[in-house]
């Protein structure tokens, strides 16, 4: 199972509606908690299974809108509480934290006229933005046998943004 669901919201915290911010946390918090509860039960049937859930380092570091970093901070909790209730059912759920990478959404953020002035991300080590393939190859790993003894784990793929 690969919970990959994500809007942004609105750039400012004064400026969001209590109707912006759950929308935010329902399409981004939410929906990864019906993912992996109406996933288990197949997985159990299975004897075990994968689930992935894709957040972002706006859960780590204050970088983006404030609806979506709550709501990516709560699939790092989320993601350790799950690994440690199922792994006797032999049931893996690890995280994928993502820094800038080349999707529509962050090209539409970045068109944002309301966005002036918000916090922006620094320099990337790398040089350059990543490309969609840098996180499905991660995803791929951790939904794979080879990823067996793996549970709860974060991975951050962010070109080095979050060690600076």
């Amino acid at each position: 199972m690969v919970n990959n669901a994500g809007i942004t919201g609105v750039p400012f915290l004064e400026t969001t509606t209590l109707e912006q911010w759950n929308q935010v946390i329902a399409v981004n918090a939410k929906s990864v908690f019906l993912g992996t509860k109406h996933s288990i039960p197949a997985m159990r049937r299975a004897r075990g299974g994968a689930i992935v859930n894709v957040g972002s380092i706006s859960g780590f570091v204050g970088v983006g809108y404030a609806a979506y970093a709550a709501s990516k901070g709560a699939l790092r909790a989320f993601t350790k509480v799950v690994a440690i209730q199922h792994a006797k059912e032999q049931i893996r759920c690890n995280s994928i934290h993502v820094g800038p990478i080349d999707t529509p959404m962050r090209q539409e953020a970045q068109k944002d006229p309301a966005a002036k002035g918000r916090p922006t991300l620094p320099n990337v080590p790398l040089g350059r933005i990543g490309k969609p393939e840098d996180i499905a190859y991660s995803v791929l790993y951790l939904a794979s046998d080879e990823a067996s003894f793996v549970t709860g784990a974060e991975f951050v793929i962010d070109g080095g943004v979050t060690i600076q």
